[in-house]
C-alpha cells in the first residue's frame, strides 16, 4: 500500500502544485486541504505517514499545526515549507521537532528528495520499534 501524504496551504495553487509533484514523481497518495481545522480532523481520520504544511497560514501556522499533530500523533514527520524562511524559524522549528524545513521558492528535485529522505527515516524507526518489541519478548 503506497504512503499517504496529507498537504496543507492556504494557497490552492501551492496546493495543487505540490500535489502534482508529489504524485507526478513518487507512488505516494495525496490529500490536500487549504484550511489546518480540517487538516487536524483529517489527521485523526486518516492514517498519514508524513504531513508537509506550510508555515504562515491564516487562524492556525504550520508551528502550531505541528504542536496539534504532535498531541495526537506523536511519531506522524512533520515538513513545514515557507517563503518567510529564516535561520531563527528553522532553528526553532527543528528542535520543536519538524522533520525538515524547507524555504520557497523551492526546486521540484529537492521536495521530492526531503520527502523520500523523511519517509525512509519514519520507516527505519518504525522497523526499529517492531524489532525492538521482538527482542523484548
Amino acid at each position: 500500500m503506497p504512503e499517504r501524504i496529507l498537504v496543507i496551504d492556504d494557497e490552492l495553487d501551492m496546493l495543487m502544485l505540490l500535489r502534482m509533484i508529489i504524485e507526478d514523481n513518487t507512488d505516494y497518495e495525496v490529500d490536500t486541504t487549504n484550511n489546518p481545522s480540517e487538516a487536524l480532523k483529517m489527521v485523526m481520520e486518516n492514517d498519514y505517514d508524513l504531513v508537509v504544511s506550510d508555515l504562515k497560514m491564516p487562524g492556525m501556522d504550520g508551528l502550531e499545526l505541528f504542536d496539534e499533530v504532535k498531541g495526537m500523533k506523536p511519531d506522524l514527520p512533520l515538513i513545514i515549507i515557507t517563503a518567510y524562511g529564516s535561520l531563527e524559524t528553522a532553528d526553532e522549528a527543528m528542535k520543536m521537532g519538524v522533520a525538515d524545513f524547507i524555504t520557497k521558492p523551492f526546486r521540484k528535485d529537492s521536495i521530492v528528495f526531503t520527502i523520500n529522505r523523511v519517509l525512509e527515516l519514519a520507516r527505519v524507526r518504525r522497523e526499529n520499534i517492531e524489532l525492538k518489541k521482538k527482542l523484548e519478548k
